[in-house]
């Protein structure tokens, strides 16, 4: 996905969001529905249970964003480490879901908002604090979902940025327009 240049920091929010959910499905779509399920051991959690926890931690957060406490009474933080949707389909479901819960809260938002007082856990938070503190956890269990995907495609997985031992080749067909930056 290319920069696009802004001075917004609510654009730039929702990029970084759009960015890290596409790495997420091109993730995703390199294992098998298997694997979606698996777990590298006893205390590790599989792609569909990060999915799960992302999820729920999306309608608690993004639904009723500015009015609201964005951890809900009725979230229940513990059974999004068990029992995940039983399908691809209805795992990729409740993806889309809690995305669009993103996206609904933040996209109507203008930067004038980020000063404006939410609550997480009745804890006082600026919107921007707020963007920010997801905009931290997103990204870490999209790691996690990528380092499980990469680990289940092995030697069948496709980079989701340049590839290895090709950052000269990539620069020089970026400086050339031939590639879309990252």
């Amino acid at each position: 996905m290319a920069l696009q240049f802004t001075t917004s920091y609510i654009e730039d929010a929702l990029a970084i969001f759009r960015q890290y959910k596409q790495l997420g499905e091109r993730a995703i779509a390199q294992v098998s529905d298997d694997q979606l399920f698996a777990t590298l051991d006893d205390e590790s959690n599989s792609i569909a249970i990060i999915v799960k926890h992302m999820t729920g931690n999306m309608r608690s957060r993004w639904t009723d964003f500015l009015t609201a406490d964005g951890e809900k009474p009725s979230r229940n933080r513990d059974c999004e480490f068990v029992d995940p949707p039983a399908t691809r389909e209805a795992l990729l479901q409740d993806w889309e879901h809690g995305w669009a819960c993103v996206f609904s809260a933040i996209e109507p938002l203008t930067d004038a908002d980020l000063p404006r007082t939410v609550y997480i856990r009745g804890e006082a938070h600026s919107v921007l604090q707020a963007i920010n503190r997801q905009l931290a956890h997103y990204p870490m269990h999209i790691g996690q979902i990528i380092l499980l995907a990469k680990h289940y495609a092995g030697a069948h997985w496709q980079t989701l940025s340049v590839a290895r031992n090709r950052s000269a080749e990539y620069n020089r067909k970026v400086a050339a327009g031939e590639a879309s930056q990252r």
